[in-house]
């Protein structure tokens, strides 16, 4: 698999994302980043196979084989090209348009794919937004907060896991794969 720890990311963009993509990979390549891009090359580019929702399904399927650990994936609006990955098991997407959005969604919810749009992203808030997701991980800077990863990570397992039509013969109620109380904390100083 390719890691984040060895500097490796997956990327990929339609026409849409295409010139959000371009800094960032910019920016990565510059900062010793492998990057790996199976979406749109050029403006000029029209092969249908780029849609955003086929790339998506492909950067998903590329996450769900355990090619990658992560991927960034860029569109109009981040959404679409989001939408088909997360129809891939093992994938959690998340789309965002600010740097605490995307700095949340690995530390959070440990999102393997991020998705923005380009219609709502400028390319310097995409580097800064890249750089955060790409520096941290599940649980970084929460080490404070009592249970924060381990509620989290069992989050994470239990969408893994998660079946639908078990989900629906169990009445609609999701299946315990544990329990971790949490509450909000204020961080000490």
């Amino acid at each position: 698999m390719k890691t984040i720890k060895n500097k490796q990311i997956l990327v990929a963009a339609d026409f849409a994302g295409f010139p959000l993509k371009e800094a960032v990979v910019e920016h990565l390549k510059r900062k010793g980043w492998e990057v790996t891009d199976i979406g749109v090359r050029s403006l000029e580019d029209t092969d249908t196979d780029l849609m955003y929702h086929r790339l998506g399904l492909r950067a998903g399927a590329m996450i769900a084989e355990k090619e990658f650990e992560r991927a960034l994936l860029f569109c109009g609006t981040g959404m679409g090209i989001h939408i088909g990955a997360s129809k891939c098991p093992g994938v959690h997407a998340g789309v965002v348009e600010s740097v605490p959005a995307g700095l949340r969604a690995i530390t959070g919810n440990g999102v393997n794919v991020l998705a923005m749009g380009a219609f709502y992203v400028a390319p310097k808030m995409g580097i800064e937004i890249a750089e955060a997701y790409l520096k941290n991980e599940l649980g970084s800077g929460y080490e404070w907060w009592t249970n924060f990863y381990e509620f989290h990570k069992l989050a994470i397992d239990e969408l893994d896991a998660f079946d639908y039509e078990t989900y629906k013969a169990n009445g609609f109620k999701v299946e315990h794969l544990g329990d971790f109380e949490i509450k909000l904390e204020e961080k000490p100083e």
